[in-house]
């Protein structure tokens, strides 16, 4: 069971760098272009930050399943704590664009967050000495 978490662990991060893609995509041509805030935005920034989500609980669970190769040590704490605070950014312009009336809500936020958590998120891979793409062999 535990290769088969680490398998969707390692190729839901594919997902999550597409849905992250495209949502900075779709958040820097609403902000350039002056566009009315759309659902678009908030699907594709949902999306980006649900596969965010079930990487983190991927994670978790491999993580309690106690059986990981090298143990716990500070290169996988680090990737841990950078990936949650990945995973909080995705979400942050959700919640803040959700509680705003329609009339103020704005592209930019989705563009700034969904940029610095991809910075999390390849810190977050850097830190375990792998590449963003880089295939992992378990």
């Amino acid at each position: 069971m535990l290769t088969g978490l680490l398998h969707a662990h390692s190729g839901l991060r594919y997902l999550v760098l597409l849905a992250g893609a495209i949502a900075l995509a779709y958040a820097i041509f609403g902000w350039a272009t002056g566009r009315r805030y759309d659902r678009g935005m908030r699907i594709s920034a949902s999306a980006f930050a649900g596969l965010l989500h079930l990487q983190v609980v991927l994670g978790f669970f491999i993580l309690v399943s106690g059986r990981l190769a090298g143990g716990i040590g500070g290169a996988l704490i680090g990737h841990l704590f950078l990936m949650l605070f990945a995973a909080v950014l995705a979400q942050i312009p959700l919640s803040v664009m959700r509680r705003r009336p329609p009339e103020n809500r704005s592209y930019a936020p989705h563009a700034v967050f969904t940029v610095v958590a991809f910075i999390f998120i390849w810190a977050g891979v850097a830190s375990i000495g792998r590449g963003l793409f880089e295939a992992a062999v378990f």
